[in-house]
């Protein structure tokens, strides 16, 4: 996708930002709310018929069952169920034998725009706090520790109109994920113990997003909606506003330790809330700290954290109703078994007579918000704008998708598009053309150029050639081939696709169930476009177009503040949104400007595209039957340059191949400024491909050429049949690059923006990658690089293209529907085309990494680069040894995988440190050594996250100790089905065979050694590896922490120990106050001076206490935060352990360098290798 750097995707419950709807390079798009039909509920093209009730049966209560067989593809090998409950859910089950994982999905319709206004944020809070026990299953972490010992994991998300909730777990224990999983929605707990935490979880995921642009913007977007729009709402939400309601009543007197108070401010007895949860379903951290104690003693935030609960209660007992549920099950079981499971545990999901899924009909756009120019300070470096327009619903508008059709035209790439145009005047690097699924019943189409520095300075040039483009989409006539072809493209692509993991493939069917659309087409009408056999489709485009216009839309200009200002002349008046603090403005085109961009299309090199040669016409596949799919790929054909493994798809059956050529070359980057042009060499080789390979990409072809630490790689994969002619085209390409000085200084510039906003990451990304720089053989920072890039020169990079495809070793895989001759063809062609010398025995470069010693401790620590960036982040790395030794591999990574739940539920759940909290198996650069990583985000101190960390691990003994044996089988189980689980689809089998032909090792059956060998593992292996490598007290223990920690100055704060000093001046004074509830209104042990102080000032007042004795009261504080001072928490309390890193590169070079790569099987594949 080009558009806007994508978020990573936390692996906890996080918030989601709209997503584009894009098949492939294009968008679905949504018309105008005047073109929405009457009604958007869902249109079921059905009779009575169409559904068969079925009786109560025993234990499993009545349904009704869809009779008509569900549209698929035809290579679609799964079996498909629709049917609804009495309570008004409907779910699809899926019956797949072979899946590797059990999976489901269910789907809320209800989102953060569904929030009450004065609780921003509360669907979300409600899809943290969901998930903490049930009454079934009282114990908080019961879900994912079930989940995690059985091969599996969770997750879920808050949108704008819709909560989504998911799991995956081994399929034989999917009744037991089912039966956990499905009382979320029946009978939560909400467990009051963990309210506190879960408003800390919440504050902490908006913090972590504070510092990201595609956050702010996304905010400042709705922000600037016309009044009273839902769209408005602040849909992550913080602690401040989740509590400000018990906040506002407590200050009014309506809060008390017994009482609450109802959303229109009525007095509510607190014994009519939910009951609160019972004991067990709380436990206490493991490793007890100052912050976690006091969690515990607050878990239920106290007055104002009830209230806050009862809130949440009152909106869930409202919204969250069975009618509004769509739920997807994926699992081995017939789909008779797989209907029982869920008619027996959803049906008594309550329905609360709501409706319909709610549509907001009406767009956030008025007549306010068109024809603004908005200019956007960003955090990173770069220069974009964005061009949106409010567009309807697209579900109604299944058959022809309009949307589709438009953004094909205006997203394309290739010669007279918008694109090409542009990056021929130098003033664009990408361009993405897009519908936005904003909510239900409202969208926007948008575009969005990455800008160069010139193409900045003339933002009204680029921002008029594209609405010259869509004047001359108004102005040209769509033959029927246009709307034929891209129907095409869509067909096939459905009728050969891949199979897809279950879980994401749950997700996707969950979110699609509410559409509009009739339930036999459920998988269907989401990605297929009709012709247009009438003139409805072409009509439906032409009204859409005309709201694509400067009248309608918005711009956003998005730069550093300097860079506004720069091409402004001067300094601009700038507003700060409420949530983020990002700097706007908005302004109103100028005449001139609209009259120009009201104007047809006077540019002459635009022009639309014309028929896609790409588009496969032989998709034959040559079936037959196969006892046992090849358990690897076989060498086909070896030279001195390259060797050539292959294996004909035995199993997907589908007319697709995958194709990888992997380059080495000694010169790629044994120096920084090697790297740095090698980078440049293949970013210019994908710069001038463009707008040939465009097509290709479009009709299912796709490839890439991507640069690393030793040469280059080339990865192709769709259709087989045009597949060898794209290859042999880009490897000419390579060949014979010629770079010019124009694309020259964009690539630069463009890699100059990337690398200096890498320093702008969130800070756990910067502390893994210098773990990973410091544990790296031959590796070079990204300062390094930076360094060299100025000086980079047109007739150097010429020169190194040359001399870096000169001598050189290739290594190819082919796999799929493409025979042995054709490989061995392919691999002669590419030989003959970069026509290369051989490298020797010892010449061809290889990954390798450092090596911890054994009994070290080592720790360095950095600022994060970013000024206004709260967050520090930990790296913390045990090494455990070589992944090579089979035994060695499969203990390490059970252990670590044991260790992955409850340092996840310790050290994020209980103790609060942070939203990025994750521990698991690190791979170190070579694939040869590994051991266990820890890495934690947060606002605290580096030197009191490591000190947590080592807390954890002094528990873990215990933990593993005490692991009953069915629990340690149940884990060993899960690992086994892990590795016995066959590929997916042709994408995953490559990369499982590409990964043991990159690291040098060749043992293609690995993972089946691993499955047979875990058998025979025993508990006490397990504890003994950590006690003799991860335990802190470890003699064996070889351990690096990286600390990253934040420059932003903290508000000053007042101890616990001062607090509790001050409490007992106020006592001695007798002064009547509720010391516990003043306590309460503070969400850290450490309240912030400057709150705490007013808080105080407010409480003593005459009618409580003499002026006085007031000033005298509070002229104590300064003395007491002297005496009792706030920790610096960044300062490691047993410094005197460590080792301290201050010079890195003396640091790397006094580790040993792991052996470089052999193969440690002889397959004897040549000369003949029988196939």
């Amino acid at each position: 996708m080009r558009g806007l750097p994508m978020l990573i995707r936390p692996t906890t419950p996080c918030l989601r930002l709209p997503r584009n709807s894009r098949p492939k390079a294009h968008h679905i798009s949504r018309l105008h709310r005047h073109l929405q039909p009457p009604s958007h509920r869902r249109v079921l093209a059905m009779t009575v018929s169409d559904w068969k009730v079925v009786p109560r049966n025993h234990l499993v209560p009545p349904y009704s069952l869809f009779t008509r067989p569900l549209e698929k593809s035809q290579v679609d090998d799964r079996h498909y169920s629709v049917i609804r409950l009495e309570n008004g859910l409907t779910a699809m089950l899926v019956h797949d034998p072979c899946t590797e994982n059990a999976a489901a999905s269910l789907n809320v319709a209800v989102g953060h725009l569904s929030d009450p206004d004065d609780m921003p944020g509360l669907a979300h809070f409600c899809e943290h706090l969901l998930f903490m026990g049930t009454k079934q299953f009282p114990k908080e972490n019961e879900y994912s520790e079930y989940l995690s010992k059985n091969d599996g994991g969770s997750n879920a998300y808050t949108s704008s109109s819709n909560t989504n909730y998911h799991f995956r777990v081994s399929p034989s224990v999917l009744p037991g994920a089912l039966e956990r999983f499905s009382g979320f929605f029946h009978s939560p707990l909400f467990a009051p113990s963990c309210t506190t935490r879960e408003l800390n979880a919440v504050d902490s995921e908006h913090k972590k997003n504070h510092q990201a642009d595609p956050w702010r913007i996304f905010q400042l977007n709705k922000t600037l909606s016309k009044a009273g729009h839902p769209w408005i709402k602040f849909g992550t939400g913080n602690r401040a506003t989740l509590t400000a309601a018990g906040r506002e009543a407590k200050a009014r007197g309506k809060l008390s330790a017994n009482t609450l108070v109802n959303g229109n401010g009525a007095v509510k007895s607190a014994n009519t809330s939910k009951e609160p949860s019972p004991i067990t379903s709380r436990t206490p951290s493991p490793t007890p700290s100052s912050s976690s104690a006091n969690s515990e003693s607050d878990a239920d935030g106290g007055s104002i954290g009830r209230e806050t609960r009862r809130r949440l209660i009152e909106w869930w007992s409202k919204e969250y109703c069975a009618s509004r549920m769509e739920l997807c099950v994926i699992g081995r079981e017939p789909l008779e078994e797989l209907t029982a499971m869920v008619s027996k545990l959803f049906s008594p999901i309550p329905n609360r007579s709501q409706g319909p899924s709610p549509i907001i009909d009406e767009h956030p756009f008025g007549p306010n918000e068109m024809g603004t120019l908005v200019s956007v300070q960003t955090i990173k470096s770069f220069h974009a704008v964005e061009i949106s327009f409010p567009l309807a619903w697209q579900p109604p508008l299944w058959k022809y998708k309009p949307g589709y059709f438009l953004s094909h035209f205006l997203g394309h790439e290739g010669h007279g598009s918008l694109f090409a145009y542009l990056k021929g005047k130098g003033w664009i690097t990408s361009l993405s053309a897009a519908t936005q699924a904003l909510g239900r019943g409202f969208a926007m189409f948008k575009t969005t150029m990455y800008l160069t520095k010139n193409g900045f300075d003339n933002y009204r040039s680029v921002v008029l050639a594209t609405f010259k483009y869509l004047a001359l989409l108004r102005a040209s006539e769509f033959p029927r081939w246009f709307q034929s072809e891209i129907a095409t493209i869509a067909k096939t692509q459905f009728q050969f696709s891949e199979k897809r993991a279950a879980e994401g493939y749950a997700v996707t069917i969950a979110e699609r169930m509410s559409w509009p659309v009739p339930t036999e087409k459920l998988l269907t009408a989401p990605v297929l476009l009709s012709e247009w056999e009438s003139d409805e489709g072409e009509r439906q485009v032409r009204e859409a177009l005309e709201n694509l216009q400067v009248d309608s839309g918005r711009v956003v200009l998005m730069a550093k503040k300097e860079e506004h200002e720069r091409i402004f002349g001067g300094e601009k008046h700038w507003e700060s949104e409420k949530w983020y603090g990002t700097g706007y403005t908005v302004e109103r085109w100028d005449d001139q400007f609209l009259d120009e961009a009201r104007s047809p299309n006077d540019i002459p090199d635009l022009h639309l595209p014309g028929r896609n040669e790409f588009i496969p016409t032989n998709l034959d596949v040559e079936k037959h039957d196969v006892l046992e799919p090849l358990q690897r790929p076989h060498l086909i054909r070896q030279s001195d340059i390259s060797k050539v493994w292959y294996k004909k798809d035995d199993q997907f059956w589908l007319p697709r191949a995958a194709v990888i050529i992997d380059i080495r070359s000694p010169v790629a980057s044994n120096k920084p400024r090697a790297t740095v042009l090698t980078k440049l060499c293949v970013d210019l080789v994908n710069d001038s491909l463009t707008e040939y390979a465009y097509d290709a990409e479009l009709a299912g072809l796709a490839y890439h050429v991507t640069a690393h630490s030793l040469g280059m790689t080339l990865s192709l994969k769709g259709y087989n049949d045009k597949l060898p002619e794209l290859a042999k085209y880009v490897v000419r390409a390579l060949k014979n690059l010629v770079p010019t000085q124009d694309r020259l200084n964009v690539m630069k510039e463009k890699l100059k923006r990337d690398w200096d906003n890498f320093f702008m990451n969130q800070s756990y990304l910067l502390s893994d990658y210098y773990g990973r720089h410091m544990l790296g053989h031959q590796t070079w920072t990204v300062q390094e690089q930076l360094e060299e890039l100025p000086g980079v020169q047109l007739e150097e990079v010429a020169a190194h293209n040359r001399q870096l495809l000169g001598k050189i070793n290739i290594q190819t895989l082919v796999l799929g529907n493409m025979y042995r001759d054709q490989a061995i063809a392919l691999s002669e062609s590419v030989e003959d085309i970069l026509d290369p010398s051989p490298l020797v025995e010892g010449e061809v470069p290889s990954e390798r990494a450092l090596i911890l010693p054994e009994g070290s401790n080592y720790m360095w620590i950095t600022p994060v680069p970013n000024p206004n960036e709260a967050n520090s982040a930990l790296t913390y790395y045990i090494h455990l040894g070589q992944l090579n030794d089979p035994r060695h591999r499969i203990v390490g990574t059970l252990l670590a995988r044991i260790m992955s739940e409850p340092a996840f539920n310790v050290l994020r759940t209980k103790e609060q440190l942070g939203y990025i909290v994750s521990c698991s198996r690190w791979l170190l650069l070579g694939d040869s050594q590994f051991g266990i990583r820890i890495v934690v985000q947060s606002e605290r101190g580096t030197g009191y996250l490591e000190e947590r960390i080592e807390a954890f691990l002094d528990t873990m003994d215990t933990k593993l100790e005490e692991m009953k044996d069915h629990e340690f089988d149940d884990f060993k189980k899960g690992m086994r089905q892990r590795w016995r689980e066959p590929a997916k689809n042709l994408g995953e089998e490559a990369s499982k065979y590409w990964h043991h032909i990159d690291s040098g090792f060749l043992d293609f059956l690995r993972r089946f050694e691993n499955a047979d060998l875990i058998e025979k593992v025993e508990k006490r292996e397990v504890v003994a590896l950590f006690r003799e490598r991860v335990h802190p007290k470890a003699l064996k223990r070889a351990k690096l922490s990286i600390h990253v920690q934040s420059q932003k100055p903290r508000p000053p704060r007042i101890s616990a120990k001062a607090v509790e000093a001050f409490e007992v001046l106020v006592r001695e004074t007798g002064i009547p106050v509720d010391l516990a509830a003043i306590k309460d209104e503070f969400d850290q042990e450490s309240p912030v001076a400057a709150d705490f102080l007013k808080r105080w000032s407010d409480v003593l007042t005459e009618d409580t206490v003499s002026i006085n004795v007031a000033k005298g009261l509070l002229e104590r504080l300064p003395a007491l935060m002297e005496q009792y001072p706030v920790r610096d928490e960044n300062v490691y309390s047993r410094s005197a352990d460590v080792t301290r890193v201050d010079d890195m590169g003396a640091f790397k070079a006094s580790l040993d360098v792991s052996p470089p790569p052999r193969p440690l099987v002889d397959w004897g594949d040549l000369p003949a290798a029988k196939l």
